[in-house]
């Protein structure tokens, strides 16, 4: 298998940002960023935790992810990845709101 790395070098030089590449980076920081989020509390508490802000990171940049795929690239792959983590997203969030009265903001576990 050849591996092209002027194609990479190539398509480095050609990037171009859009409108919706910025809704899919923003996604993507979201979604990443939910599990350093999940780290530092699980660090913190010396135990696992999953905080309000983790779902709420994720709903939003699943959602983000979503819109990305579905509206700026139209791509299969991407709308079926991320179509699911939206709604489990969403579930769990609800979920912790009302296993804790909703009285919870930001981050606080």
């Amino acid at each position: 298998m050849h591996f092209d790395l002027s194609h990479i070098l190539q398509s480095l030089q050609h990037f171009h940002v859009t409108p919706w590449k910025v809704v899919g980076y923003l996604g993507t920081l979201m979604f990443t960023g939910r599990w350093f989020v999940q780290l530092y509390y699980t660090r913190k508490y010396k135990r696992v935790v999953m905080p309000l802000s983790f779902w709420w990171m994720s709903v939003t940049g699943s959602a983000l992810l979503l819109a990305y795929f579905v509206f700026g690239k139209n791509d299969s792959v991407g709308i079926l990845s991320n179509f699911f983590p939206v709604f489990v997203s969403v579930y769990n969030l609800v979920t912790h709101l009302r296993q804790h009265g909703g009285d919870e903001v930001g981050g606080k576990v």
